[in-house]
Parts: structure tokens; C-alpha cells; sequence
């Protein structure tokens, strides 16, 4: 679909609906003011939450209305440009001659290929690999979408200045999209996604505070490969519960991930797809099979095997050299505030996993170590089962809850699993410090001719949203790095 304005850019009236801390509300406005567009930002946050947004619009001429919304802001814009946050049944919308989002503005202009990447949790760990591998293969790769970074913004050069379309088309560099539910649910049946390649990494209980159900969250999610062409490839989880559905209702040419091979399955008898054997990955498909993820990673954690394993099986699948795939999967660090490693400290190993939004990112990470950990875990509930919770509880030496609406939810987890409750803590400091102080006296050396002790671990992986004590689970993560950096 080619976007096509009318009027042209320069003079239409655009209202960018939740200017937000993410990214894609700025970029939006930045997108057209920096082309003649008559731009106004509304939200609902006042002025001081939304500032380091703000203070990326400095330079341009932007009207604002913060604070609230204001019908004309809707019924007199040519264009509405929709946060993926804003609920698509906001009253607001209707007023509006016509909604877009920055991602479906960009997939109208854009016709470089795409791999798309989705799923509950691993979706930020999948795509930032796919694109590690791909920064050595190609001039000009691209990482954006859910991951911060709105891909609006590669359609401008360095000085914010617009980029000719037609120089950006014509680079053969791919564009990798890391997609929310939300922000997929806003291309449906748009006939504007196909990307060459797609991932789901997996489907959990997430976002039901904001869904009628997980029917809903699951209808969103395969957005991502509903119009594929019959040539574009589609990868899935074998072992979710969801994977042989997607499986099913993909019109492309479609793959599994597994840890384990997988031969007889009646949709999938040869096999085909991406497994472990052992702890290396190999794909197998009709032109036989190949290596594409090495033993050895510098990413820790089972969970972030399997996340490399379905970067590398759509690379290879997409055509991309299995043994480039396996140089660049080797040596993948992973992501900021993903199991992040940040500092050691006296001995003590301090790692960020903020983005661990939900009980079972959490429970994989608790499950990566194998040392005594001090977990800082909690915050706000999204109507969640803190269940999944439940292997890996026991693995702490100490947990400390961070006060939220989630708090008595997990009190009555820790309590079935453990006995006794864990402290609650009005601010990540008092946490971080109570923490560490716990972990410096267990880190402290073996007294002479004792037994040599294992390293601490002290790790921030709340398994809950971050709204209330921080602006969202980045700001939290930030906010302990900083932490660790003071000591």
C-alpha cells in the first residue's frame, strides 16, 4: 500500500495522539513537522511526566495539549497518528477523518524487506540478535518498533532532516521490527504487514488488564503473519500451546522451534525447523540440515537459548549464511535490561532484568544461576496468575518485594512456597541496599581451610509492570543501574 496524503505532507494538519516515553509519539511529530506539517501533541500526562520527550521537540513547530484532549485537536486534523498505547476504542478516535500509527505510516513508504518478530517474552532478546547478525552482513540494517525506537526515524538522516525515499529504498539492508500486541493490533487486516520473515516466541498470560481475554491478546499477535504471502516464511514455538494453531492458520511457508527434534508430528513429519541437539541449534528443511547456533554463548539462560535458536532459524530460513548466523549468535550480549549483566561488585555479580514484565520472565531468570541470588522483585499487577512463579521461588537465598499493587499476590506465593513473607519496600534504594548488604556478608571469603563459597547474585526481576514507583519498566531499570554504578 503506498501512503498517499491529501493534501501532501506540507500543510496537512496532524494530531499525534500520546506523545508517551517510548519513542513513536516523537518520532511522529518530528516525521512531519520536519516536512511542513501543521503539528499539534496531545495527552493526557502533564508537561513534567512527558519532559524527555519534550525535550527531543525542542526545535520544531509544535502546538501542545497536554494534560487532556480537546475535540478539535481530532475533528479538525487532516491526520490523527494513534500511540499504540491509546485503546482503539478511545471516544476520542471517531472524531478523527482519518488514524494511522507511525508503524503503518512507515510499512506505506517503506520497501525494504522485513523480519518481524512477536510474542509475550524474548521478543526484544530474538529481534536485537537478528539484527546483531545481519549489522556484518549488510551497509544498513535497521532495529525499531516495540523496542523504542520508532522506524519512522530511519526516514531521516542524522540532522532529523528527511531522508529521499528513494536512497532508503534502494539499500538492500534489511529492517527488523520487534511488535507489540498492541501495536499489531493496530495494522489488522491493513494488507500493509507481510514481512519476508516472521517469529512468535512464545504466547503467555500478559496484558489482561487491557484485554477481554487472552482470545483477544492472541487474535492480536497473529497479525504479525495473517497476510504473508505464500512465499514469506513464519516460525513457531512447537512447545507453546499455541504454536501448532499459528502452525495451522499460517498461509506461508512454515517452520517449529524446539529445544528437542521433532519427527513424526502429523502437520510436520520430515521434521522440518529449528531444534537443539544438545546445545547447539541446527535447522533441517528440505535442502538438508545445518548448523546455525554454536554451544557456547555469551548470553546466559535456557530461555535465551531457545530466543538465539529462533533468530538463527529465520535468518537461515531468509537466506542469510548459517555460518555467519553462528559467528554472530556466539558472541550476542543481549539487551539492555534483559538478564543485563551490569557490575560485580566485591565478588557480588549484579544483573538488570527490568523488562521482566511478567511471572514467568522472571522465573526464567531466577532459573539462569545457579549461585545464591538476592531477587528485588514486584511492583503493579496486570491481572496476572503469579503461578509460573512457583518453580523457581525457592531459588533466592532472600527476596525483596517492591511495594505495588502486586504485593499481596506475591506475599501469598513466597508464603506457599516458603514459609514466611518477604519484606515490602517503599523504594527501590532501601531494596537495593538491604540487597546488597545481604549478599556483601554471604560474598565475604571462606575463613582459612573452609570450602570455597559461590559467588552472589544480586538481580532486579520483578515479574510485574512498573507503573506507580516508575514511569515504565526502562526508567526502573535505569534507575538500578544507577544504582549499582554509585557503589
Amino acid at each position: 500500500m503506498k501512503l498517499n496524503f491529501d493534501p501532501p505532507v506540507s500543510g496537512l494538519r496532524v494530531t499525534i495522539m500520546g506523545l508517551g516515553l517510548h519513542g513513536g509519539g516523537a518520532a511522529s511529530a518530528r516525521f512531519f513537522a520536519s516536512r511542513g506539517a501543521r503539528v499539534t501533541v496531545t495527552d493526557l500526562n502533564p508537561e513534567e511526566v512527558l519532559r524527555p520527550s519534550l525535550e527531543t521537540l525542542g526545535n520544531y513547530d509544535i502546538r501542545y495539549t497536554l494534560g487532556g484532549h480537546q475535540g478539535e485537536d481530532f475533528s479538525q486534523a487532516d491526520l490523527v497518528i494513534k500511540n499504540p498505547g491509546v485503546p482503539r476504542d478511545s471516544p476520542w478516535l471517531p472524531l478523527a477523518r482519518r488514524v494511522e500509527t507511525d508503524l503503518s505510516v512507515f510499512l506505506g513508504l517503506n520497501r525494504r524487506r522485513i523480519l518481524g518478530v512477536t510474542g509475550s517474552k524474548g521478543k526484544s532478546t530474538t529481534a536485537s540478535a537478528i539484527y546483531h547478525v545481519l549489522r556484518r552482513l549488510y551497509p544498513d540494517p535497521r532495529l525499531g518498533g516495540n523496542i523504542t525506537l520508532s522506524p519512522l526515524d530511519f526516514l531521516s538522516d542524522e540532522r532529523g532532516l528527511p531522508l529521499p525515499l528513494e536512497t532508503w529504498n534502494q539499500d538492500p539492508s534489511p529492517v527488523v521490527l520487534e511488535l507489540s500486541s498492541w501495536q499489531l493490533g493496530d495494522l489488522a487486516g491493513r494488507g500493509i504487514l507481510r514481512p519476508q520473515g516472521a517469529v512468535i516466541t512464545n504466547i503467555l498470560r500478559d496484558h489482561q488488564d487491557r484485554y477481554s481475554g487472552m482470545e483477544a491478546y492472541v487474535a492480536d499477535k497473529e497479525v504479525i503473519f495473517k497476510e504473508q504471502e505464500p512465499h514469506q516464511t513464519a516460525l513457531f514455538p512447537l512447545e507453546d500451546s499455541y504454536g501448532p494453531r499459528f502452525y495451522g492458520a499460517a498461509p506461508g511457508q512454515r517452520y517449529y522451534f524446539s529445544s528437542r527434534p521433532m519427527e513424526g508430528r502429523p502437520e510436520n513429519p520430515q521434521g522440518w525447523g529449528a531444534y537443539l541437539k544438545g546445545e547447539e541449534g541446527f535447522l533441517r528443511r528440505a535442502s538438508g540440515e545445518e548448523r546455525i547456533l554454536p554451544e557456547k554463548l555469551a548470553l546466559p539462560g535456557f530461555h535465551n537459548r531457545l530466543n538465539l535458536l529462533a533468530a538463527g532459524g529465520i535468518l537461515a530460513l531468509t537466506g542469510e549464511d548459517p555460518e555467519a548466523i553462528v559467528r554472530g549468535l556466539g558472541d550476542f550480549q543481549g539487551v539492555e535490561h534483559r538478564l543485563e549483566f551490569v557490575r560485580e561488585w566485591r565478588g557480588i555479580a549484579i544483573y538488570n532484568d527490568s523488562a521482566a514484565t511478567l511471572p514467568e520472565a522472571a522465573a526464567a531468570a531466577l532459573l539462569s544461576f545457579s549461585g545464591p541470588l538476592y531477587l528485588i522483585t514486584g511492583g503493579t499487577d496486570k491481572n496476572l496468575d503469579f503461578s509460573p512463579l512457583l518453580p523457581a521461588i525457592n531459588r533466592p537465598r532472600r527476596i525483596y518485594l517492591l511495594a505495588g499493587s502486586a504485593q499481596d499476590k506475591y506475599q501469598a506465593l513466597i508464603k506457599k512456597a516458603r514459609g514466611l513473607s518477604a519484606p515490602v519496600f517503599e523504594s527501590l534504594e532501601a531494596a537495593f541496599e538491604a540487597a546488597l548488604k545481604d549478599a556483601e556478608a554471604d560474598g565475604l571469603p571462606a575463613p582459612p581451610g573452609g570450602k570455597e563459597k559461590p559467588a552472589p547474585t544480586l538481580i532486579l526481576s520483578p515479574g510485574c509492570a512498573s507503573f506507580g514507583m516508575f514511569l515504565n519498566e526502562f526508567d526502573r531499570g535505569r534507575k538500578f543501574k544507577a544504582l549499582a554504578a554509585r557503589l
